[in-house]
């Protein structure tokens, strides 16, 4: 094995092992190395301490564009994009650090984590598909996740105009709002 193939395995394996710490699905792992299914599966087994769980990834864009989930990928998708565009991080690497930063928002604002890591990869992965977009906000020109092609003038985001039962859950935390949109409100 050359020094060159040796250094990607190794980099495949850390990349791995962050995304099961992070909650990684198996799919995911799939996806995103170039490990082989009965390898991963052990990993997964050493890292976390059992077997990956089963079952289908989601599958619906929809999920995103309700208010709170939405306030939440339109956070973590920021952050994401300044990791890619400011920062200059390859795509897996920009994705575990706006990740990480998310939950660091989340967390500093004793809020509760509503996008998981397979949540927020698919997101990126409904991104590239071209089937969300991000919406500039009318009002506070924050930037937040839409369907794609839908239209952009007149759109006002889910902080500016919240639905009339938006936080009246039993688990909400009210200072959730604050944490989402300052991020945002900083992008050009």
């Amino acid at each position: 094995m050359s020094h060159k193939s040796l250094v990607n395995e190794m980099h495949q394996v850390q990349l791995a092992i962050e995304l099961i710490e992070l909650g990684a699905r198996l799919q995911v792992l799939e996806t995103e190395t170039e490990i082989s299914r009965a390898k991963l599966i052990k990993l997964y087994k050493e890292v976390r301490g059992m077997s990956p769980p089963k079952g289908m990834l989601p599958f619906s864009a929809d999920w995103f564009i309700t208010w709170l989930p939405n306030v939440h990928s339109s956070l973590f998708y920021n952050i994401y994009l300044r990791m890619r565009e400011d920062q200059g991080c390859e795509r897996m690497e920009a994705f575990v650090r706006a990740f990480r930063l998310y939950q660091e928002q989340v967390q500093l604002d004793s809020a509760e984590t509503v996008l998981g890591l397979t949540r927020a990869w698919t997101l990126i992965r409904f991104f590239e598909s071209d089937l969300l977009q991000l919406s500039r906000c009318t009002r506070c020109a924050g930037h937040f996740v839409a369907h794609a092609h839908s239209p952009m003038h007149d759109y006002v985001c889910g902080i500016c105009q919240p639905p009339s039962r938006a936080g009246k859950t039993r688990k909400s935390k009210p200072r959730i709002a604050s944490a989402a949109t300052t991020p945002l409100r900083h992008q050009a």
